[in-house]
């Protein structure tokens, strides 16, 4: 299976707008793609005005004709109208040959992933409501150690996840440009359930069963960390994102 990615920076003063758009618009026509099994748009819970759309197909190549269609780019210029201005600025001439400046849209940034291992419960759907729960761990991994951290994820963190109150379904992910990088991608059915999930402890436990296969240069730092008592942040740096679904649907 193959998830697709759109992190999407949308001017705040639009987001109703935007999620009504998305829902009506985008939604609908996704689904009648063949081979697009799931698609959601969920809202960071800690940037104000980031988006991601997500998108899960079978087969890689089914997004890859997503991508290339008039679909696709009839969606993106529906889209487009509430991107939020970046902070850079574009010099050109007006019609009566005046000098103007006009803001730049910030693009949406798009990365793909391929399903390295996945939950088989019957609860791996997005529920057409909203406020379902999505935590998304971002890790990077020694190019030797990546079938050991797979096993693992599989063998252990997996089920742990999948038996835990109020998870409905985690996926682990792998970056096709940076085959270093994964995600592990788990919803829940609210915030309440991942945060009693994180403080029973269990969260840090399963991490520890892994954390030798994180990047050499992560695990350097961490050694500093504990002779300096001091914090610091690295672009290697195990990352934790929280999502709210606002609206999202599974097709098959």
């Amino acid at each position: 299976m193959f998830l697709r990615l759109v992190q999407l920076s949308i001017n705040i003063e639009y987001e109703n707008t935007f999620r009504q758009v998305y829902n009506i618009v985008v939604l609908p026509q996704l689904q009648r793609l063949v081979g697009c099994r799931m698609a959601g748009l969920i809202k960071s819970n800690t940037d104000r005005g980031k988006f991601i759309s997500l998108t899960l197909w079978d087969k890689k190549k089914q997004a890859e004709d997503y991508e290339k269609s008039d679909v696709s780019k009839k969606l993106s210029e529906h889209i487009e109208q509430f991107l939020s201005e970046s902070s850079e600025w574009k010099l050109q001439l007006s019609e009566d040959s005046k000098v103007e400046y006009k803001p730049v849209l910030e693009s949406p940034s798009r990365t793909n992933y391929v399903v390295a291992v996945r939950s088989h419960n019957n609860k791996s759907k997005l529920a057409e409501s909203t406020g379902m729960y999505i935590r998304i761990v971002s890790v990077k991994i020694q190019p030797d150690k990546i079938k050991e951290f797979k096993k693992i994820y599989s063998k252990e963190i997996l089920p742990n996840l999948e038996t835990a109150e109020g998870c409905s379904f985690a996926y682990l992910t792998e970056n096709l440009k940076n085959d270093s990088e994964f995600l592990s991608f788990s919803v829940w059915e609210d915030k309440s359930f991942a945060d009693q999930y994180e403080l029973s402890g269990k969260f840090t436990q399963l991490t520890d069963k892994v954390k030798h296969t994180f990047s050499k240069f992560y695990l350097w730092k961490m050694e500093l960390e504990q002779s300096s008592k001091g914090k610091i942040n690295t672009s290697e740096d195990m990352k934790i994102d929280n999502y709210t679904l606002i609206t999202g649907k599974s097709f098959g």
